[in-house]
């Protein structure tokens, strides 16, 4: 060993002699690591209390919507599509049209049909008037039967006239009473198809009526609308498909009511409440773009008990496996106009979770319908005005009229 050598570890002896017999200088050393210890445990805790506390997380969430399944609702044969995957599509748009040469023969005949029951029922008002004329003239006949027979009565006791006329005048009023009767049956008879209602009302004319409108929606129906605004996706339809009411050719997802399924773990269900303020960031945009929402709902059950083969955990082979319920949170729809989702994507979700006072699960019933559409509803009002049209133009004019 060298004297350079020798001299630089005589003095790191004595140097660690001198810190060895300085407590002073170890208990600061102690000190200071102590308070850093004690400064990150009271970072973590106001971190806890201030941060983590306040709210719950999971990446286990994806982007929900509806999908509106676009079916035949009568039978046909494909003449052309109007909408292909990936369009836009408005509500009340034709989507799909089948071959309709059946469909408007059979409204044809409906349409013939009603006008018929109308003026049938012109014909039987025509037919009460005259049993009514009937009836008049039948009781003016046995008017003026009684009276013969009673001018003759004080003859015959006057030996003036022959008993055998008075007989016959007596059954010319039992015939003028019989023809009455009879007159009053005609008119009675007629009068009851159709008393107590006008034209339009009549029965007759309801049940044409009726044929003619299931007749007209069911030509309408060879043209398929969309039931909603959205995007067209799964078309599986094609040209010259023979298709079977019911069968679905697309499906139409509106992209504008969006929700995210959030799969929480069940230990982090503690203080999730409905109505609770949601941040939401997708993939998609990664942090860029973040969604406000609020929680509506939790799920009923958990994942694995509404999957297709649920766990048997009765049967003793059995591992404890941290179970999820899924969380439904919705969106703020100007947003989503803003920043477009898609369905299945997937989402990071934070819950605040520092008011825990509402309801975990809803207790009163839905007000309003979760979706609803008035397209068939406007077929079914352009069915009533043609039916109507119909009805008018074989009225007389006098009574179309008015």
């Amino acid at each position: 060993m060298s004297a350079t050598e020798s001299d630089k570890a005589s003095v790191d002896a004595n140097d660690s002699g001198m810190a060895a017999k300085d407590p002073a200088k170890r208990r600061r050393v102690l000190l200071i690591v102590a308070g850093a210890f004690i400064l990150a445990g009271l970072c973590w805790f106001l971190l806890w209390l201030f941060v983590f506390s306040t709210r719950v997380k999971t990446d286990n969430a994806y982007v929900g919507g509806n999908q509106v399944a676009i079916s035949a609702q009568v039978p046909g044969t494909v003449v052309a599509i109007l909408a292909d995957d990936t369009q836009h599509v408005d509500a009340g748009q034709v989507l799909v049209k089948l071959d309709s040469t059946d469909a408007d023969t059979r409204l044809q005949q409906a349409r013939s049909a009603l006008a018929q029951a109308v003026r049938g029922v012109r014909q039987q008002t025509s037919s009460a008037s005259s049993a009514d004329a009937q009836v008049a003239t039948a009781r003016l006949a046995l008017k003026k039967a009684e009276a013969d027979l009673k001018r003759h009565l004080p003859l015959v006791a006057a030996q003036a006239e022959s008993p055998e006329i008075v007989q016959h005048m007596r059954d010319g009023v039992e015939q003028a009473q019989a023809a009455l009767s009879a007159a009053e049956a005609q008119s009675a008879a007629a009068h009851a198809a159709i008393e107590g209602t006008d034209v339009a009302q009549n029965p007759a004319v309801l049940q044409a009526r009726a044929n003619f409108r299931a007749a007209w929606v069911a030509a309408q129906r060879n043209e398929i609308y969309a039931p909603v605004s959205g995007y067209v996706a799964e078309r599986s339809v094609q040209l010259g498909n023979s298709v079977a009411a019911g069968q679905q050719l697309m499906t139409v997802v509106p992209l504008h009511d969006l929700w995210i399924d959030a799969n929480f773990k069940e230990s982090q269900l503690r203080h999730i409440r409905i109505g609770q303020p949601v941040t939401v960031t997708s993939d998609l945009y990664g942090g860029d773009v973040e969604y406000q929402g609020k929680v509506i709902g939790l799920g009923a059950g958990t994942g694995s008990v509404f999957s297709l083969l649920p766990a048997q955990n009765a049967t003793g082979n059995w591992i404890k496996v941290v179970q999820r319920v899924p969380v439904r949170i919705a969106l703020d729809n100007q947003a989503l106009d803003k920043h477009p989702l898609r369905i299945g994507l997937s989402a990071d979700v934070t819950v605040d979770i520092r008011d825990d006072k509402g309801s975990m699960l809803a207790n009163t019933p839905a007000q309003q319908p979760v979706a609803q559409t008035t397209v068939y509803d406007q077929m079914a009002s352009k069915a009533d005005a043609e039916a109507d049209r119909i009805i008018s133009a074989n009225l007389p004019h006098t009574a179309a009229a008015n």
